[in-house]
């Protein structure tokens, strides 16, 4: 049985793979409650028309073991694209044989051909394996930034506040 490790951009058909993924991801980011996006939401972003990201499958002997959906970024500073990294995320089973690193090498590779200035992503304050990893391939945190997040009630509000 041939084990390699193999990346290919994500089709139609892995929608719902996908959709299981998203879940087993919020599930390990004790975040499941969070998830609102459906099947069909999965299908309409990534696959219908224009969708504002793209995603990738990662198999091992033609089964799914992980996925990332990534979008193109902007940075006004360097005057480029950049590309951002949504979700990456690889089975409790199959962590350890490299397929984290495939993905996210697939996405640098993306970059370089795009012509980005940048490749970024952002990780849980507790999620030391995945803050470990990263800085194995070199990644650097950027502590002097604050992410911020306006979602839900919040943002319903701030948009119809005319004030």
């Amino acid at each position: 049985m041939d084990l390699a490790i193999e990346v290919r951009p994500a089709t139609r058909a892995d929608a719902q793979q996908i959709y299981a993924f998203i879940h087993e991801l919020a599930e390990y980011e004790k975040a499941a409650h969070e998830v609102v996006a459906s099947a069909d939401d999965v299908v309409r972003t990534l696959f219908e028309g224009r969708g504002p990201a793209k995603a990738l499958i990662c198999e091992r002997a033609g089964q799914a073991i992980g996925f990332a959906v990534y979008f193109f970024s902007y940075s006004t500073w360097l005057g480029r694209s950049g590309i951002y990294l949504e979700d990456l995320y690889v089975t409790p089973a199959a962590r350890g044989c490299g397929a984290g690193k495939m993905l996210l090498r697939h996405i640098a590779r993306i970059a370089m051909q795009e012509g980005c200035g940048r490749f970024e992503w952002s990780v849980l304050d507790w999620n030391e394996p995945a803050i470990r990893f990263y800085q194995s391939l070199g990644a650097k945190p950027q502590d002097e930034w604050i992410r911020y997040r306006l979602a839900g009630d919040a943002l319903r509000d701030f948009a119809q506040d005319n004030g």
